[in-house]
């Protein structure tokens, strides 16, 4: 049954294999108690940053155009899932079904927003399209801090200068607090729910990319002349790789605010070095590489934690890392040294058989 397998099919099982051996793992190993609180707090980011790498590199390996503005379509998710769980806190009272409702919210959204910009922008390439898209970033995280909405029996209140712009009842609520964001956002995420979210993503981008979709996508990025030559749809088949990261990416911050109780649209959380970190995983774990970009995630976001007893050599072991990652997967001399080693390998196993 192998052996009538494709080479894209065998591949995708690998993947979905690791993922899973790896959960059952580190669910097994947290249920025993053998792992820090540490570790097991970062058991969620992971497989936030997981997600957030793999959309990007549908957008960045198999479309082919630089995005820096990803962590403004996680903000949105993250953002109006927040809104809504809150506001539906004390109406639906069954954690899993809001947490749905809410995951449901954020994706379509940030999959709106993700159409409305790439509309405009994906008539841009290169340079351009990676200025546009970081502003649009930029302009997502600075319009949530200056935003103020409140509810009393009159309804909901909005301001963009502060608080007591709202005038609300003296019994009104304050959702979202500008800078201090929203606070109290019911903390429904779980690694289960991480895990899923995971397997429903590399579902998505692996059937896709395998998909004649995928492979009209590809020639876009392979030759876009070509590719317009013989009949393919350049904007609809960009505008859907584009639409379909950004959900994934809302997805993530969905899981991300309810992984926090308190959401703010600080720098660190949605700005321009959070994009750059994701697009950091994308790059060391090949782009392209879907496997590449979630060992990527994970080693990188375990990294800084694990070296954080050596408190003096940590950043540098971190910046190492990097670099011999880098030199991994694009020097000219380890490529050629990795192919050949692995193609002895073949043909040695090829020999068995």
């Amino acid at each position: 049954m192998l052996k009538k397998m494709t080479k894209n099919t065998k591949s995708n099982l690998i993947t979905y294999g690791i993922v899973i051996v790896a959960f059952v793992v580190m669910q097994t190993l947290i249920s025993a108690g053998s792992i820090s609180s540490l570790l097991e707090g970062l058991m969620v980011p992971i497989c936030i940053y997981v997600i957030l790498a793999v959309s990007l590199n549908l957008v960045v390996g198999i479309l082919g155009e630089l995005s820096l503005g990803h962590a403004g379509f996680m903000c949105v998710g993250a953002f109006s899932s927040a809104f809504f769980s809150k506001c539906m806190r004390d109406v639906i009272t069954v954690d899993i079904v809001r947490f749905l409702l809410a995951l449901l919210i954020g994706i379509v959204t940030a999959a709106v927003f993700g159409i409305l910009i790439g509309i405009p922008v994906l008539r841009l390439k290169g340079d351009y399209l990676a200025i546009v898209t970081l502003a649009f970033g930029e302009i997502i995280k600075n319009l949530v801090n200056v935003l103020y909405i409140g509810k009393d029996a009159n309804g909901f209140h909005f301001s963009t200068k502060d608080v007591m712009a709202l005038n609300m009842e003296a019994d009104g609520t304050v959702i979202v607090n500008g800078p201090q964001g929203i606070t109290g956002t019911p903390k429904d995420a779980t690694f289960l729910i991480g895990f899923i979210l995971i397997l429903i993503t590399l579902f998505i981008v692996l059937n896709l990319i395998n998909s004649r979709d995928g492979r009209a996508i590809m020639s876009i990025r392979d030759n876009r002349i070509a590719a317009e030559s013989v009949g393919i749809n350049v904007t609809k088949y960009k505008l859907m790789a584009f639409t379909i990261s950004a959900a994934l990416a809302g997805a993530a911050g969905v899981l991300y605010a309810h992984n926090l109780s308190t959401l703010t649209a600080n720098t660190n959380n949605f700005g321009y070095n959070q994009s750059i970190m994701i697009l950091v995983f994308v790059v060391l774990g090949g782009i392209g590489n879907i496997r590449g970009s979630i060992i990527a995630a994970v080693v990188l976001t375990l990294l800084p934690e694990l070296l954080r007893g050596l408190d003096d050599y940590r950043m540098l072991i971190y910046a190492i890392v990097l670099i011999v990652m880098m030199l991994f997967n694009w020097a000219p001399k380890v490529i050629e040294w990795r192919e050949r080693h692995l193609r002895f390998g073949r043909r040695k196993k090829e020999a068995v058989e």
